[in-house]
């Protein structure tokens, strides 16, 4: 199965978000401006990568996803559903992966080898459609779905509540380092619409300038 790759594509409404961000949220004028010379989000045009290092970093922290991931396709330089599909366990796992990781990924390679995705429709679907859509398949929830929908397809209102480092970064800049819950980021967020997604970004930012990337 050959796959479709199309690097550095960052989204057209990037400048426009960041200037209606910067207008009603004092935070994020001042992260905005901070963070202005920073690598942006970039799309890698291939939806079985993305959605594959969302499942390796589930759980785990971005710097160690990043090692794994690296061993991933130093083990596998041709990173392709067909090649993960049939690797050996024991391969996968000297990588660093859980049994558990493995058979995700697995069985994401073998939905994208079957056809059951139907990438052509997901232009058309809404975010919540899609991921329905998405966690149908094992070892994808809502949060790797909602990673799908901001790195892959750079939908510009994900907020990605069960985000840790998103979390974080709202207790610290917003409500003095207290713990925050669901109902409070709803609300915090509210003024962020249609641009949750670019808002989620730079307080990625502010917790670790080093762009994560899936």
């Amino acid at each position: 199965m050959k796959i479709r790759v199309t690097v550095n594509m960052t989204p057209t409404y990037w400048k426009q978000a960041i200037q209606e961000l910067a207008a009603c949220d004092k935070v994020m004028h001042r992260l905005t401006q901070h963070f202005e010379s920073a690598a942006i989000l970039t799309s890698r045009g291939c939806a079985f990568t993305t959605l594959a290092r969302s499942i390796v970093g589930q759980q785990i922290s971005v710097k160690a996803a990043e090692s794994v991931w690296q061993k991933v396709i130093s083990a596998i330089p041709e990173l392709t559903p067909c090649h993960i599909a049939s690797a050996e366990q024991d391969l996968l796992r000297t990588c660093g992966l859980s049994a558990r990781k493995i058979t995700y990924l697995q069985d994401l390679s073998r939905h994208f080898l079957q056809g059951t995705l139907k990438e052509t429709q997901w232009m058309e679907m809404d975010d919540e459609a899609l991921i329905a859509q998405l966690i149908q398949i094992r070892g994808v929830g809502r949060w790797t779905a909602e990673m799908f929908l901001i790195f892959h397809l750079q939908r510009p209102d994900v907020l990605p509540l069960d985000d840790i480092g998103l979390q974080r970064a709202v207790s610290q800049h917003y409500n003095d380092n207290q713990p925050v819950n669901k109902k409070m980021m709803l609300e915090l967020a509210k003024p962020w619409q249609p641009w949750r997604s670019v808002a989620t970004w730079y307080l990625w930012r502010s917790l670790d300038p080093l762009p994560v990337e899936y």
